[in-house]
């Protein structure tokens, strides 16, 4: 089976793409992939690390408004479909599955023009443009939200790295709490703000360190590359900073709760791995954060803050209090597991295979 996958610019596109490609080869090492994607995105160097062929095309960011950037969009894009359809013929394309972002765009029309069966998988609430003129060409449409507007949609989840969905944190937590240095018997908190942390977050989380020693609470706390904000060195629990990390799976492990923003990624691990988490949507946006989150909250899982709310004295009267109540701590880990779907990658390489079929049987 030949396989193009379309998800470029962003994890959230890229990630799930290279999810599926693991669950397809582990289903039949046989299978060829070949990712689209442009010199510019995240996967010119996430692709080749994880052992896949990556394709080049030319990036076509479509503007958000009205602005004279929109008269070269029509040449630009006729370029970057013309050099999609080329990949196509190239791999010998039997499918062509799309994630959403620039790179899925040129994608889509390449594939219709070559009458390639296209499917669609959307992560979040909000279809992008992208993926809502790819749900216009083709009736395969995963989602992951129940709720989605797209046509024929069919809930599936969001495809995560096997080792996320495989891990048990239960089993793994003292080891992955030795492996940050911390110590094994305390309640800890995790505090992440995506892979260039969050100021809001670690000016909160930084200034409430006093009170987390005091109620005898450890962090570990990614504040991310460019941010430099550490507390103070004290005696009492541990408070690990780092200023990325590159083992999650473990950073999950060791935790009893998480503080973070709500991408759909976040959230979708989140809730597979049955960690419950303070969620805090970033404040700009069209809202999606915080619609990633409401299903999760809803179901008893995490708790929302808005951003501008974030404080000290919050993390005092809400977070605190539960990090402290062990019964609880382990009720929302129960409700947020419920709302998580380990199997989202066999569920859409499932669909893939059954599409592939069908074309192979007219």
């Amino acid at each position: 089976m030949r396989v193009v996958l379309a998800g470029g610019g962003t994890a959230g596109h890229i990630e799930p793409a290279l999810a599926l490609a693991d669950a397809l080869r582990r289903e039949d090492p046989r299978v060829e992939i070949t990712c689209l994607g442009t010199e510019r995105g995240l996967e010119s160097r996430l692709v080749p690390q994880r052992g896949y062929e990556l394709a080049l095309i030319p990036p076509v960011p479509l503007p958000r408004t009205l602005t004279p950037r929109l008269l070269t969009v029509p040449g630009r894009l006729r370029g970057a479909i013309n050099a999609a359809a080329s990949v196509l013929d190239r791999a010998r394309a039997e499918v062509l599955v799309g994630f959403g972002g620039y790179v899925a765009t040129p994608g889509y029309l390449a594939a219709r023009k070559r009458k390639v069966p296209i499917i669609v998988h959307e992560a979040n609430p909000r279809a992008g443009l992208a993926n809502r003129l790819g749900a216009r060409f083709t009736e395969n449409v995963a989602v992951s939200h129940r709720d989605s507007a797209l046509p024929h949609a069919r809930f599936v989840g969001i495809p995560l790295r096997r080792e996320i969905t495989s891990l048990d944190r239960l089993a793994m937590g003292d080891k992955a709490r030795s492996y940050f240095g911390l110590m094994p018997d305390l309640p800890t908190l995790l505090i992440f703000g995506g892979s260039q942390g969050a100021r809001s977050l670690n000016r909160a989380a930084v200034a409430a360190a006093p009170a987390f020693r005091a109620a005898g609470i450890q962090v570990l706390h990614i504040v991310g590359p460019k941010n430099t904000e550490e507390p103070a060195p004290a005696d009492g629990p541990q408070y690990v900073t780092l200023p990325y990390c590159d083992r999650m799976d473990l950073a999950y492990a060791a935790a009893d709760v998480a503080m973070c923003r709500a991408g759909a990624m976040t959230c979708a691990e989140l809730a597979a791995v049955g960690l419950p988490a303070v969620y805090v949507p970033l404040p700009h946006g069209n809202g999606e954060q915080r619609l990633n989150a409401e299903p999760i909250v809803a179901g008893g899982g995490g708790l929302l803050v808005d951003d501008a709310d974030l404080s000290p004295e919050w993390i005092f009267g809400n977070l605190l209090p539960i990090l402290s109540n062990a019964d609880q701590v382990a009720r929302m880990s129960e409700a947020a597991a419920r709302l998580g779907r380990r199997d989202a990658d066999v569920a859409l390489a499932r669909m893939v295979y059954d599409v592939v079929r069908s074309r192979g049987a007219q």
